[in-house]
């Protein structure tokens, strides 16, 4: 079934987050990194079973210079030895923002040892960009291209 075109319906709201993820780009760029930003967009893209964005985010994060391995092992990131520390408290609090669970005081202090408060927030802020753009992308089922580009 053809689904509203979310852009030609609204470009006005579908350009500000597209000017969002820009800025959030340029902050990571200055933080932690744009390999980490693309883990977390695959993983958030993964819990919320995005196909579209999958696809999207495996090829943007193979261009930035990620690992194909590391890209495959990242359902098991809990499990494979491929991440470092940061990472993994990254894609922790990814899953639990994406998947709504509490953010305790024990673990705000795992990750302020490792993200100094600017990296937090933008953190923060990018896991719930991707986590919009997963929730757009299922209600209106853009084509998903897993071409090679």
């Amino acid at each position: 079934m053809q689904r509203a075109n979310y852009y030609k319906v609204e470009p006005e709201l579908i350009t500000y987050l597209i000017e969002q993820e820009a800025l959030i780009k340029q902050k990571v760029e200055n933080t932690f990194g744009v390999t980490i930003w693309e883990l977390l967009k695959l993983r958030a893209s993964q819990l919320n079973q995005c196909a579209y964005c999958l696809a999207m985010h495996s090829k943007q994060a193979l261009e930035y210079g990620e690992s194909i391995n590391r890209i495959i092992a990242l359902s098991a990131w809990q499990d494979a030895p491929l991440y470092n520390d940061k990472e993994r408290a990254a894609l922790a609090l990814c899953e639990k923002l994406t998947l709504s669970q509490h953010i305790d005081d024990d673990f705000y202090l795992t990750l302020e040892k490792l993200f100094d408060q600017p990296s937090l927030v933008t953190l923060t802020v990018a896991i719930n960009a991707i986590n919009s753009w997963n929730r757009i992308v299922k209600m209106f089922k853009p084509t998903v291209d897993f071409n090679e580009r």
